[in-house]
């Protein structure tokens, strides 16, 4: 690590949430400045690969910076007054629990602007394309890095109308219908987050919170903390997204372009969990505490009936998807950071986090190789896909197959890979949840996501021998192996899923003295 003053770590945060959108003006002038192409449109792209890996690196760099003996503190923080009359201010701050998910953001725009400069899905505009990844790169990372209430919504909402538009312009069939009902779905559970948000607000009498996590509910009464939990936990679960929430999600993965379907899964989603743990948990815990064993119970339905789908989808002749495939596997893996979340205990959520982290990069990988495959083939059907490719993957592309294989036993927890560590300390959590919530309720939710993580296997491994095991046939086309850019692009990924596998103390080390503090009752 090394040493960086204070502020600096305050410039270097607030570069990473501006630089973004700065450059998303920039984008949509004649020409990107000092920036040259063999065409307006390569020069476009090569902007957009330049201010990710700009905020990457910043990134990076304030990760080195971030004092990793004290992770429950508030670092980098900015606090500045916006709008007095609410006493909405503009502050930033970061500590173990939203720095790797600001990482994890960075990565992962950065990768979809490297992976598009090189295959740019067919729509409208690049000028557009590349502003509208660097508006939605902005709102990410404005949702993880700010403190007040208000700016929090402002930031939440922000990503909707730019995956919006990703999905309704570059999408595939079926775009403009998955498009209106992923904005829809959004739009009306974030009106009722806002209510609850303004309840909080104006119930504490402030927005910051830092303050609402120190008070730990003490200025809300018991009625007001269920009524802004609901609220509030309506809009988180759209987003999360928690059944039966979540039916905007298939429709909106298979629709939209490779990135878009990256970026939806690897951090938009993480956008809900977030929020249950950065607000709810400490701000109105009397009120979580009221809801948490029928938010458990949900997200143990989510995991069986996303896992149920999945099988359903890749059995033999079903007419599966496989963007689809993926897409209700994402709900059965939120199952388990909600659970992990509901349990209120430093374990659960230390598993959710963790859990929410390894999703982004193995889900993130699996849609890129998806994307790949249907590159080379004009195709995601299953059925279509195993004749295409004679079911021999392993043999006609065998690093395109081998990652596939990666991807899928890293997805369903394959011991000594990130999908292991947080699905199982979430189980560890329902095993011994918190004091005042019911055991043997939480045993039985334990015991119905173990079952899940069984059906996880069964169904990626169909998905496996489907595509990459057989023998090939002597009329089938040929395939091209993992490019350039797509090693490039997919590395960091593979490299993550196994570092946070064999070494999870480096992520759990940053999230748990946060985590103890906040169920705790403060943040500093």
């Amino acid at each position: 690590m090394i040493d960086i003053s204070e502020s600096v770590m305050q410039i270097l945060l607030a570069f990473i949430v501006v630089v973004p959108l700065i450059g998303a003006l920039a984008a949509l002038l004649p020409a990107p400045p000092g920036l040259k192409g063999k065409s307006p449109e390569q020069a476009v792209l090569r902007h957009g690969v330049t201010v990710t890996g700009a905020v990457l690196i910043a990134a990076i760099v304030l990760a080195l910076g971030f004092d990793h003996a004290h992770p429950s503190t508030m670092q980098a923080t900015t606090d500045i007054s916006w709008i007095p009359a609410l006493d909405v201010r503009i502050h930033l701050g970061i500590d173990g629990i939203s720095l790797p998910l600001l990482l994890l953001t960075a990565l992962l725009t950065f990768l979809c602007a490297l992976f598009s400069y090189f295959k740019l899905p067919s729509g409208p505009s690049p000028k557009a394309f590349v502003a509208l990844l660097l508006v939605l790169e902005s709102g990410t990372l404005a949702t993880f890095a700010v403190l007040d209430l208000l700016l929090f919504f402002l930031a939440f909402e922000m990503v909707l109308i730019p995956m919006y538009f990703l999905i309704a312009g570059w999408g595939g069939a079926g775009r403009t219908r998955a498009a209106w009902r992923f904005i829809l779905f959004t739009l009306l559970g974030s009106v009722v987050m806002l209510l609850g948000l303004l309840l909080i607000g104006i119930k504490a009498g402030t927005f910051d919170m830092v303050a609402l996590a120190t008070d730990n509910g003490r200025s809300l009464t018991a009625s007001v903390q269920v009524i802004a939990v609901l609220a509030i936990g309506i809009g988180l679960a759209v987003k999360a997204p928690m059944w039966p929430l979540h039916s905007w999600l298939p429709d909106a993965h298979t629709s939209a372009p490779t990135v878009g379907s990256v970026l939806l899964a690897g951090v938009l989603l993480k956008m809900g969990t977030y929020g249950f743990v950065r607000i709810i948990l400490p701000v109105a815990p009397h009120g979580f505490h009221t809801f948490a064993p029928y938010l458990a119970a949900f997200a143990v339905v989510g995991i069986i009936y996303g896992s149920l789908a999945c099988l359903a989808l890749a059995k033999q002749g079903a007419k599966g998807d496989l963007k689809r495939l993926i897409a209700y596997s994402s709900v059965g893996h939120m199952g388990f950071v909600l659970l992990g979340i509901a349990t209120t205990t430093p374990t659960g959520v230390n598993g959710a986090l963790f859990a929410n982290i390894a999703h982004g990069l193995i889900t993130g990988l699996l849609f890129f190789l998806v994307g790949a495959l249907k590159d080379r083939t004009g195709t995601t059907d299953l059925d279509t896909l195993s004749e295409k490719t004679g079911a021999a993957l392993y043999s006609k592309a065998p690093r395109l197959g081998g990652l596939l294989a990666f991807g899928a036993v890293a997805s369903l927890g394959l011991p000594g890979l990130a999908g292991f560590w947080g699905e199982m300390l979430a189980l560890f959590g329902a095993f011994k949840p918190a004091a005042d919530l019911s055991r043997p309720a939480f045993l039985t939710f334990m015991a119905i996501a173990a079952f899940g993580t069984l059906l996880t296997a069964a169904y990626m491994l169909v998905v496996v021998r489907r595509v990459c095991m057989g023998a090939v046939p002597q009329e089938a086309p040929k395939l091209a192996d993992v490019h350039m850019y797509e090693f490039a692009a997919w590395t960091p990924l593979v490299a993550l899923t196994v570092a946070a596998g064999l070494w999870p103390k480096a992520l759990l080390g940053l999230t748990d003295p946060a985590v103890q503090q906040l169920l705790a009752g403060g943040t500093r």
